[in-house]
C-alpha cells in the first residue's frame, strides 16, 4: 500500500508544488484531480492538475519525468461527474471527459481512472439500470482496451437539495455493487472505497471490507462524525448533512486500526489516499495543508510498520 491524498483540496497548487508538497510531508503518492478546465460544479470538483484534453504524446513524457523526479507516485486520476444525469447532452460530455481520461492514463503510465457511476435522483434503482447497461458496458470496454482500471467511489453524492431524493451515484451499497459486478464482470471494474458513506448510512465497513476488497482498485481515507440527536431528529429520511459531518481521519466514527488490520489481512496492496472535506480546515491554503499533514501524522500510526512501504 501506499499513503497518498487527493488534490481537489489544493486548487491553489499547480502540479508541481502538489508534489513537493506531498514529499515534504511524507506522502508516497497523490490521486491528481483532471477535471476540464472551467467553472466548479460544486465543492471539490473542477479542480484541473492535469488538463487531459489534449494530452500530446509529448506533454505525457514531460509530466512523467516530472513525476519520476518528485519521488511521488501518481495513485490515479480523478473525475467525478454524473455520467447518467437524465439531460443527454450534459451527460455525454461527461462521458467524453472520461473516455478522454481513460486513453490518457497509460500515456502517463497509469492503469487506474476513479470517479462515478452517475445517475438520475428521480428515478429508482430499476429505472436508472437500462441507462447504467447503455453508458458503462462500452466505457468498461474502452478501459479494458487501454489497459485501465475504474473504481467507481461509493459515495451516495445525495446531500444538497439538488441531488434529491436518492442521489447522484447509484454505486452506494454492496447490493447494487453485486449487481453491477454481475451486470458488467470485468477486471477493469472496481470500487474507490470510502468507509466514511457506510459510516452516515448506518451499514458495517468492515463487513465490506472483506467481502470486496479484491475489488478494491483504490481507496479514500476520509472519516465521518455522526451526530446521533440529530439523527434521532429528522431520522434516516433526513438530509445527511442534518445528521452527519464529514471529517478528517482520526476525528469521525471510523476505527482506523480496525481499518487498516482487516484491509492488510485482504489482497489489496494500493493506494489509500486522504479525501479531505472538513469545512474547519477549509478556510486557507495552510489550513489545507496543514489537514493533510495531520492526517498523514494520524495515519502513520498504522502503517509506517510497513504496509504502506
Amino acid at each position: 500500500m501506499k499513503l497518498g491524498f487527493v488534490t481537489a483540496i489544493l486548487p491553489d497548487l499547480n502540479l508541481t508544488e502538489v508534489l513537493a508538497f506531498a514529499s515534504e510531508t511524507g506522502y508516497q503518492c497523490v490521486e491528481v484531480m483532471c477535471w476540464p478546465v472551467g467553472k466548479a460544479e460544486r465543492r471539490y470538483a473542477g479542480v484541473t492538475h492535469i488538463d487531459v484534453t489534449d494530452l500530446t504524446d509529448s506533454r505525457a513524457s514531460e509530466i512523467r519525468a516530472q513525476v519520476d523526479e518528485s519521488g511521488i507516485a501518481i495513485s490515479g486520476l480523478g473525475y467525478y461527474p454524473n455520467p447518467l444525469t437524465p439531460d443527454h447532452d450534459e451527460a455525454q460530455t461527461y462521458i467524453d471527459h472520461l473516455l478522454r481520461l481513460i486513453e490518457a492514463a497509460p500515456k502517463l503510465g497509469l492503469d487506474v481512472v476513479n470517479t462515478f457511476i452517475g445517475r438520475d435522483p428521480s428515478k429508482s434503482i430499476e429505472g436508472n439500470w437500462p441507462r447504467f447497461l447503455e453508458v458503462w458496458k462500452p466505457l468498461i470496454k474502452h478501459a479494458e482496451s487501454h489497459g485501465v482500471r475504474i473504481g467507481i467511489e461509493n459515495c451516495p453524492m445525495y446531500f444538497t437539495d439538488d441531488e434529491w431524493p436518492s442521489g447522484k451515484n447509484l454505486a452506494y451499497a454492496p447490493a447494487i455493487w453485486r449487481r453491477m459486478f454481475d451486470a458488467v464482470p470485468s477486471d477493469s471494474f472496481g470500487l474507490n472505497f470510502d468507509p466514511s458513506h457506510l459510516i452516515w448510512m448506518q451499514m458495517d465497513y468492515v463487513k465490506a471490507i472483506r467481502e470486496f476488497s479484491g475489488r478494491f482498485v483504490h481507496v479514500h481515507a476520509k472519516d465521518a462524525r455522526v451526530d446521533r440527536d440529530g439523527l434521532d431528529d429528522v431520522g434516516i429520511l433526513g438530509t445527511p448533512l442534518q445528521f452527519h459531518t464529514p471529517k478528517l481521519p482520526g476525528l469521525g466514527d471510523v476505527d482506523w486500526g480496525k481499518f487498516f488490520s482487516v484491509l492488510s489481512e485482504t489482497s489489496y496492496r494500493g493506494p489509500v489516499c486522504v479525501e479531505v472535506e472538513d469545512r474547519p480546515y477549509e478556510q486557507s491554503l495552510e489550513g489545507r495543508k496543514g489537514s493533510l499533514a495531520q492526517s498523514y501524522r494520524y495515519l502513520s500510526q498504522f502503517t509506517d510498520a510497513g504496509l504502506c512501504h
